[in-house]
C-alpha cells in the first residue's frame, strides 16, 4: 500500500507531492503514526536551499516535515506508553536514551539521534514511522492540527525562554525580535514562566498587534536600524537583560547585541545570517551570545502542559497536504501570520 508524501529530490528544486510505500514497523520501539497535521517551518525552505546538507547529509529523496502530530496507528512489541488511537505530538528528534547527553536529560543533543524531516523521512505525509522515545501523549482537548507546530517552533521558543527564565526576575526586561511563527510563541512563554517586561520588535503592524494581545508590554515597529535600536533602549532603560532573536537573518542578528545592556544575553534562535561582534565589545560589556536548538523531551512535556491550560496557543493558517508548494511560497513571501499547517 502507498501513502502520499512531500519529498525533496534535489536541492534548489520544489519538493514533489507523490506516492511512497507505507511505512512499517522495523523494531520493537517503533511507532507508526497517522499524521493529523505537519507544521511548515522556515527550516524547510533552508533544507530545499541545501543549507542543511553539510550538517545532516540526508540521502535524497526523503520526506520533509519535522513538526508532527497525529494518532498512533501501530506500536512495536516493546512499546507500552501509548496504544493505537492515542493522540500524540512527536518530539522532532528520535534519541537513543543511552549516550551521555541523553543520560543527563539533554536528549536534543543525543549523539545517535535521527532528525525526521531533516535527515530521515518526516511527517509531511499521511503516515510516518517514529520511536517511542519521541512520543508525547496529548492531553484531553488537544487536537493534532492545533499543536503540531509546537513540536519544533513552539519547542524551540519555549526552550530558549526556559533557559533564560532564572535571569528574568521582576524588574528585568526582555526584547523579542520577530513576532512571527516562533516569536509569537516566545511571547506567550515569557508571560507564562517569567516576570520580565516584554518589548517586541517587528516590521509588521499586524504581528505587533498580535504580540500585544498575547501579553507584550511594549512594541517597536522596526524601521531604520538606528531609530529601532534607540527606541528599544529607551523602553528598556538602557537595554534588555535578555534579547531573543527569533529571526536570525536579514539584519536582525546585528540588532540584537545592540539592544542588550552590559552583562546582557543575546539568545540566537532564528538563523540564516551571521552574528558579527568585535571581541573587545564582548569582553568589555561581558555579554553572552547563546545558541538554541529545539529543546528537550521534558521541555515539550512542559509546553504541552501550558497549552492544555490555555496559556500557550498557536496561531495557524492551514493548507491541504497537496498544496505544500503553495504554502511554502506563502511562507517565503511572508504571507503567513503565525504558523503554516499542512493537513493530510
Amino acid at each position: 500500500m502507498n501513502v502520499k508524501a512531500v519529498r525533496v529530490h534535489a536541492y534548489q528544486e520544489p519538493p514533489r507531492y507523490e506516492s511512497v510505500p507505507e511505512p512499517a514497523l522495523q523494531g520493537p520501539w517503533d511507532v507508526i503514526v497517522d499524521i493529523g497535521a505537519a507544521g511548515l517551518c522556515r527550516t524547510d525552505l533552508h533544507i530545499i536551499e541545501g543549507q542543511w546538507e553539510p550538517i545532516q547529509h540526508p540521502r535524497l529523496p526523503y520526506t520533509l516535515g519535522h513538526e508532527n502530530a497525529g494518532w498512533v496507528r501501530e506500536v512495536g512489541s516493546a512499546v507500552t506508553t501509548v496504544a493505537p488511537g492515542d493522540a500524540v505530538i512527536l518530539h522532532p528528534l528520535t534519541s537513543c536514551g543511552l549516550c551521555p547527553p541523553c543520560r543527563v536529560g539533554e536528549d536534543s543533543h543525543c549523539e545517535n539521534a535521527s532528525f525526521p524531516g531533516i535527515n530521515a523521512d518526516g511527517g509531511m505525509a499521511e503516515r510516518m514511522r517514529t520511536n517511542a522515545r519521541a512520543i508525547v501523549p496529548l492531553g484531553e482537548g488537544l487536537e493534532p492540527r492545533d499543536v503540531a507546530a509546537l513540536a519544533d517552533a513552539g519547542l524551540t521558543a519555549y526552550h530558549a525562554v526556559r533557559k533564560a527564565a532564572a535571569r528574568l526576575v521582576p524588574g528585568t526586561h526582555a526584547v523579542v525580535i520577530g513576532a512571527g511563527g516562533l516569536g509569537h510563541i516566545g511571547v506567550q512563554a515569557l508571560t507564562a514562566i517569567t516576570a520580565a517586561r516584554i518589548t517586541v520588535v517587528d516590521r509588521s503592524e499586524e504581528a505587533l498587534a498580535l504580540a500585544r494581545k498575547l501579553g507584550a508590554h511594549h512594541t517597536v515597529l522596526a524601521g531604520d536600524d538606528e531609530t529601532t535600536v534607540r527606541e528599544a533602549l529607551d523602553i528598556t532603560g538602557g537595554g534588555a537583560h535578555v534579547a531573543f532573536d527569533f529571526v536570525g537573518e536579514q539584519g536582525a542578528e546585528l540588532l540584537a547585541p545592540r539592544m542588550i545592556r552590559g552583562r546582557g544575553q543575546h539568545y540566537v534562535i532564528g538563523y540564516g545570517g551571521e552574528v558579527r561582534l568585535p571581541t573587545i565589545e564582548i569582553i568589555s560589556r561581558e555579554i553572552d551570545v547563546i545558541g538554541n536548538l529545539v529543546g528537550t523531551y521534558q521541555d515539550l512535556v512542559e509546553l504541552m502542559a501550558l497549552t492544555a491550560d490555555g496559556r500557550v496557543r498557536l496561531h495557524t493558517q492551514t493548507y491541504p497536504l497537496e498544496a505544500a508548494g503553495d504554502a511554502m511560497a506563502d511562507l517565503a513571501a511572508g504571507r503567513i501570520r503565525g504558523r503554516g499547517i499542512l493537513i493530510p
